[in-house]
């Protein structure tokens, strides 16, 4: 049984500098090494996740695709790898996925989902020199819109099976806002993924107003990897911490 231990005052400024207290849950996991955070505000959406706290100086937001959750393998693999190299990680579920357990998201919900992100890196301001922020498919592409509007919300993107157009679509292009885009942008995408081609990035990401890279995963699909052996995943995790910390050290 997982019990809370205990319950943090902090601050919330809204907006015309009012200061509203609320609450931060932490939560420890029996047999992890990361805690469950439930972080309140006045208003919808809350940063809801888990942290996987290492003792570096830097940290990554990271949130999940249309139809999955924080929970996601690769998502879980990925935070124990970056943590064991001094990287903390935040698994962050979005604003929709708060308000239903399955689904994609529905129509309308993009700007709270933003806003998600943005108050989720907020909060680990307060715990680290350096704050990126990544997400995978929905996630990512929400990552980079906010980005695109504020190019000061984070450090630096890493980004996750980008949804470069729907499956079977190439010609509904999502990279409207790449001009806009000069955070740093670390692009990691599989040679099979339904949702762009290889060339098809290459193409779309010479938009891009700042700098970036193209991690290409050979015989990755939109999640990269498949099936249930650990290995895989090992594997992959590896590569993206290793071509994170060269991209943004």
């Amino acid at each position: 049984m997982v019990r809370l231990s205990s319950f943090l005052t902090s601050i919330y400024r809204g907006q015309g500098g009012s200061i509203t207290m609320v609450g931060v849950y932490i939560t420890p996991m029996a047999d992890s090494h990361f805690e469950m955070i439930e972080q309140e505000f006045p208003d919808e959406p809350a940063v809801s996740g888990f942290l996987h706290s290492s003792g570096g100086d830097s940290a990554l937001v990271l949130t999940h695709g249309a139809g999955g959750n924080a929970d996601a393998r690769l998502l879980v693999v990925l935070a124990e790898t970056l943590a064991s190299q001094d990287v903390s990680v935040l698994r962050c579920n979005m604003a929709f996925r708060q308000k239903r357990p399955k689904g994609p998201p529905h129509g309308g919900s993009a700007a709270k989902d933003r806003e998600g992100l943005r108050r989720a890196v907020s909060w680990m301001r307060e715990r680290a020199a350096k704050v990126y922020l990544g997400g995978q498919s929905y996630g990512g592409r929400q990552a980079t819109i906010l980005a695109s509007e504020d190019e000061s919300v984070a450090n630096g993107l890493l980004l996750i099976s980008y949804p470069l157009h729907p499956p079977g679509k190439p010609e509904q292009l999502r990279t409207a806002h790449f001009p806009n885009l000069r955070t740093p942008a670390l692009f990691v995408h599989g040679s099979r993924d339904p949702f762009g081609t290889l060339d098809e990035m290459r193409v779309g990401l010479e938009t891009v107003a700042g700098r970036y890279q193209l991690l290409e995963i050979d015989g990755g699909g939109h999640g990269l990897v498949r099936g249930k052996a650990e290995r895989p995943y090992q594997e992959v995790a590896h590569l993206m911490a290793n071509a994170f910390s060269k991209f943004f050290g």
